[in-house]
Parts: structure tokens; C-alpha cells; sequence
């Protein structure tokens, strides 16, 4: 019997996460008993029916004393998905740190004071980030490059990696950190996130509306779905932590593509009148964040490990699409 802990549930990975969760009612070969769901708003999931207790809290992350209350119920496995994304890191200098940085170590610590009064020892999934690399980058970036952030999410990312691999060390709890690729397409309304464009210049197309494009089509990066990232975060829980000796930390599979390779996909899927949708009007705001982010990597580790990418970024639109067709 397993129970699990989302933070940050109400977001687009974070229920996505919880729905399948939700359908396949198992993890780490054991059955899924209960399913905590933590944001700052409520979060609407269909019934779970009586097989599978689900609790939802709302809350400030940001406040110390509510760690302490998450890890009260002490849950076997705790997904930490909560954060302030990238662009909005950057113009709010001092929540970045609060959200990104500061709440992460209340839960941490949090967990610490847990193990030290009863010896508990959950795994504990952190989400990281590409922006943990800075320029100047190779074209493509191994497992042993150096975190070298050039901006304060990248920044905040790159802390909470060193203090999970510090607290796994010390035996507090059992955690491992996922770089997750660019997510895209994301569904819904954009995000104040830096790379937002790259969904939305496919996400609004496909439903008829037009799609603003703040970069140049030779803008290279590293895409994920978000069928492929949930299976990251699920596999993340499951995979022995043995196996990843002192490097707690992986970043993930995914899919290298241009801006003029994602359109490409959209024409096939959809057909030029998706593509004619899409304005270019450049923001060097963006672009000057975007220029600063790898392009594609070599995750062998991670593969060796049994975390799976999509096999395309046409597999991306597609699966897009299967599950948010138009009408």
C-alpha cells in the first residue's frame, strides 16, 4: 500500500500526474491506497472511486509550517512540482527565491525532523530544469557537463539539486531530481513561463486561432509531452535509487528540434492554414533567455536507466491531439 504526495497538484503536470496515478492504481509494484493533492487552489480530479483514498489541501507553500503538516501523514512517495516558472523567476527576483528555493528547503527540512523522530524515509521526486545549464553550451550536452545557470531560475534549480544530493547523502530521505525537457504541447491558456511560444505556436493553431512567434525558426531546444514527462516522474518514484549511486540528479530524454522542425510537424498534422496562423514578431527579451538554453543532449544515463522519450516531435502533435482534439 503506497501512499503519494503531489505539490503542486493543481498545475498542468501536477494533475496530469494525479489522473494517471488515478487509472493505473499502482506504483512501485504496489497498490496505490492513498493520493494527496497540495496547491494553493483546489484541484478538480474525477472521483477516484473506494479504491484509493484522495485527500486535497490547499495552502501557501511558501510558509515554513506547511511541510511540516504534508510530511505529517508521512507519505511513501512526495512528487515536488511546486514553482515559480522562468520568466516570472526572473521579474520577481525575491518570489523566485521564496517559491523555487526557500520552500524547498522547508519541505526538506521538513522531512529531516520526520526522520530524525521516527526514522521516516520517503522518495522524494524533484523536478528540475535545462536552465540549470548556461552558455556557453556544446550543441549537444553530456552527463558530465557542469550546472552553470545564467538566470535565477536556473539558479534556484541548480541549489535545490546540491541540497536533495546532500539530504539523500545524510539518509534523510530518498530523492532524485529530473531535468525535465521543455514541455510541450502544454494545454490551456500560456504561462509565464520564457519558453510558453513554443507550445503555443501549435497548441492555438490547432484550434483555428492565431500564435505569436518571438524568435527566429533556427531556435534549437529539448521537448517533451506531457504523457512523456509524467512517465518520467512515475519512473522517477519506481527506479532503484542504487543504481544512481551519488549522481541523484538525471536529466531527461527528449526530442531536439527547431522552431522551423515544430512547424514543420504542425503542417503535417494540420496543414498549411494551421501554419499561416502563426505572426512573427520578435521579442529579444525572449530570445536574449531562450539563446542562453541548450539545444539537445545525451541522456544516456537516463536511458540506461529505463526513463523513455517521445520517438518524434510529429509523435508530440499527435499525441497532443489525441487526447485535446478540437471539438
Amino acid at each position: 500500500m503506497v501512499h503519494c504526495l503531489i505539490i503542486g497538484a493543481a498545475g498542468m503536470l501536477g494533475s496530469t500526474l494525479a489522473r494517471q496515478l488515478l487509472a493505473q492504481r499502482r506504483i512501485s509494484g504496489k497498490e496505490l491506497s492513498r493520493l494527496t493533492l497540495f496547491d494553493q487552489v483546489s484541484v478538480r480530479l474525477p472521483k477516484a472511486g473506494a479504491a484509493v483514498r484522495v485527500d486535497r489541501e490547499t495552502g501557501n507553500f511558501e510558509a515554513p509550517q506547511t511541510a511540516s503538516g504534508l510530511v505529517a501523514s508521512r507519505p511513501d512517495v512526495i512528487f515536488c512540482l511546486a514553482a515559480v516558472v522562468s520568466g516570472e523567476a526572473e521579474r520577481d527576483f525575491d518570489k523566485g527565491y521564496r517559491v523555487n528555493l526557500d520552500a524547498t528547503r522547508h519541505l526538506f527540512e521538513a522531512i529531516r525532523k520526520a526522520h530524525e523522530e521516527d526514522g521516516y524515509c520517503p522518495r522524494v521526486v524533484f523536478t528540475s530544469s535545462l536552465a540549470v545549464f548556461g552558455s556557453p553550451l556544446p550543441d549537444i550536452i553530456d552527463d558530465d557537463y557542469a550546472l552553470t545557470p545564467r538566470s535565477s531560475y536556473g539558479t534556484q534549480k541548480a541549489i535545490c539539486e546540491l541540497l536533495l544530493a546532500d539530504y539523500s547523502r545524510k539518509g534523510f530521505f530518498d530523492g532524485i531530481g529530473i531535468r525535465l525537457p521543455t514541455i510541450c504541447i502544454r494545454p490551456g491558456a500560456p504561462n509565464a513561463a520564457a519558453s510558453s511560444f513554443f507550445s503555443a505556436i501549435l497548441r492555438e493553431p490547432l484550434a483555428g486561432l492565431p500564435a505569436t512567434l518571438p524568435v527566429g525558426l533556427s531556435v534549437r531546444h529539448w521537448f517533451a509531452s506531457p504523457r512523456a514527462a509524467v512517465g518520467f516522474m512515475i519512473h522517477a518514484a519506481e527506479v532503484n535509487s542504487a543504481a544512481l549511486e551519488e549522481r541523484r540528479n538525471l536529466t531527461m530524454p527528449g526530442v531536439s528540434a527547431t522552431v522551423a522542425e515544430e512547424i514543420e510537424a504542425l503542417r503535417r498534422v494540420a496543414g498549411e492554414d494551421a501554419v499561416k496562423l502563426i505572426r512573427h514578431e520578435p521579442d529579444p527579451a525572449i530570445e536574449a533567455i531562450i539563446t542562453t538554453w541548450p539545444k539537445a543532449f545525451d541522456a544516456q544515463r537516463a536511458l540506461q536507466l529505463g526513463f523513455r522519450p517521445d520517438a518524434s516531435f510529429r509523435k508530440i502533435v499527435e499525441a497532443y491531439l489525441e487526447e485535446h482534439a478540437p471539438g
